[in-house]
């Protein structure tokens, strides 16, 4: 995988590693295991999981400029259904932040901030959740093939 010039792109690689084990890459080589089986998360708290990172980053780099948390937890959660189709989406996602700042003046000014860098996250910064709260459409490429089997051979 190579690094895209074009600053707006973000890509990851997919590679199986075993039935139901994937790997995604990205670009700097970081690495995370997902799939199904024990140990491993699925794709849904994946999901999950990106949307309370995203907005933890926002939320975590704002408020330790003026202190370290003692406490910095977000439980994600959201119900998986079956539309009358047949097909599986997640509604009523939600987090829940539990933040824990010392007692002295950095802690209160961190605490202080939070309710409103939260709002922030939602409503502005956070990619993920407000990707998933707009919606948009996920486009597939496929190319396969046959080993031994030239490129266009049938």
């Amino acid at each position: 995988m190579s690094q895209n010039p074009d600053s707006a792109l973000r890509s990851i690689e997919l590679a199986r590693t075993a039935t139901g084990r994937y790997t995604a890459r990205n670009a700097a080589g970081a690495e995370v295991e997902f799939g199904q089986g024990e140990g491993l998360l699925s794709p849904v708290e994946l999901l999950l999981a990106a949307i309370a990172g995203c907005s933890a980053i926002d939320v975590d780099t704002a408020t330790s400029r003026s202190s370290e948390p003692s406490e910095f937890r977000i439980e994600a959660t959201g119900n998986k259904i079956v539309e009358e189709n047949g097909a599986n989406r997640m509604e009523d996602l939600n987090l829940s932040f539990k933040l824990s700042f010392p007692d002295d003046d950095g802690g209160r000014k961190a605490a202080g901030m939070v309710e409103r860098l939260v709002a922030l996250s939602h409503d502005k910064y956070c990619t993920v959740s407000r990707t998933v709260e707009h919606g948009t459409a996920v486009g597939h490429d496929i190319s396969v093939g046959i080993d031994g089997v030239a490129d266009g051979a049938k």
